[in-house]
């Protein structure tokens, strides 16, 4: 099998609101689809949304670099992904956003030549219950607190808390939004690397009182050498984000005993490929994860949901992005219930594609 057709789409999307996090404000979902097509008729999907504060990337930029890794995937076998994702990366340094999605709809061929769900070509099975939380962009403390009165209204289940403010702000949303929610429903917060190291600790302790699952990415990523006195420290688990990009990463925080928990993302990872091996090493070091990702469609997401249910050790489920969209252009994916319990799609491969018509409309570039 070789890949005979590869085109890379820019697929901007209006969020229902601002998306707001310590490091930046969004207001589209900036993402890029690849479609990966075979000379025996195979059609693989994927989809990323580039983050410049966090990787570095933007819709423009992912769109020119899909080009070059177009030019050099053509009439290679799309079955031999570790070949593929070599090649990508001796082509160009970074830019894992873009390389996910070329890297997703290389499983999702993979996977339908298998005739399997790509859930089960990655040795995993369907009897996980996934289940997303919601998140509460930063904001003044009374906004969030109302934000997350709205969140509990809709059923869902558990909120994930934007921070990275300074304390007394910090405190006071977390303050309200209990509050105004109540203890029983499970918070989560991600700072996105807001706090100075030499604040954080003292932040989280105050933050200990409210009942918090986990704090993502307390500090800035290059700061990592002193996270594992925070762990040690905190009350709070916490869980590496920016800072665990790939398994070089994994493997570094690992043995530097740096982290509670790992949050997987493709947009991260470059990938399933990659993915994997974070997972892998997170399960022999018996470290818990989640799967998350950045402002992509259920497309992407589908991956991720498929990735999820490859390890008991992923436990956290942080899905909720596509729920934000103002539009959705996917066929089939998973789907959301009122609880924002998450349903896999019944089918071989990843599950989900992009309509003709919706791709029709989009700027692309066409490579074979």
């Amino acid at each position: 099998m070789k890949i005979k057709q590869i085109e890379v789409y820019q697929s901007p999307i209006k969020l229902k609101e601002p998306f707001i996090i310590s490091l930046s404000r969004h207001e589209y979902a900036e993402n890029v689809i690849v479609v990966i097509r075979t000379n025996e008729g195979l059609v693989g999907f994927g989809e990323c949304c580039p983050f410049k504060s966090i990787n570095g990337e933007g819709m423009e930029s992912a769109f020119e670099v899909g080009k070059y890794l177009a030019q050099h995937l053509i009439n290679k076998n799309p079955l031999d992904i570790a070949t593929c994702s070599t090649i990508m990366d001796t082509v160009i340094y970074g830019n894992s956003s873009i390389k996910s999605a070329f890297d997703i709809a290389l499983y999702d061929i993979a996977s339908q030549n298998a005739q399997l769900p790509l859930y089960a070509f990655l040795k995993g099975n369907n009897h996980k219950k996934i289940i997303t939380d919601y998140t509460v962009s930063i904001s003044d403390a009374d906004k969030m607190a109302s934000d997350a009165q709205k969140i509990v209204a809709s059923g869902f289940q558990c909120i994930k808390v934007k921070l990275g403010g300074n304390k007394e702000q910090d405190i006071e949303r977390i303050q309200k939004i209990r509050e105004a929610v109540g203890y029983e429903i499970p918070l989560r917060i991600d700072a996105n690397q807001g706090w100075k190291a030499e604040e954080a600790l003292d932040i989280l302790k105050a933050l200990s009182p409210f009942k918090i699952q986990h704090c993502e990415e307390p500090i800035p990523r290059w700061d990592f050498m002193k996270l594992p006195k925070i762990k040690k420290e905190s009350p709070i688990e916490i869980m590496a984000d920016e800072s665990c990009c790939d398994h070089h990463d994994a493997e570094r925080l690992i043995n530097l005993n740096a982290c509670h928990q790992i949050n997987v993302k493709l947009g991260k990872s470059s990938g399933i490929f990659k993915a994997l091996k974070i997972i892998q090493l997170a399960e022999a070091a018996n470290i818990k994860m989640q799967v998350g990702g950045f402002l992509e469609s259920r497309l992407a997401f589908t991956a991720s949901a498929h990735l999820a249910l490859s390890s008991n050790n992923i436990i956290h489920f942080d899905f909720d992005s596509p729920l934000m969209l103002k539009e959705d252009h996917v066929v089939d994916g998973i789907k959301y219930t009122a609880k924002g319990e998450i349903i896999m799609p019944d089918k071989i491969g990843l599950g989900a594609s992009v309509g003709e018509k919706y791709l029709e409309g989009l700027k692309k570039v066409a490579v074979g």
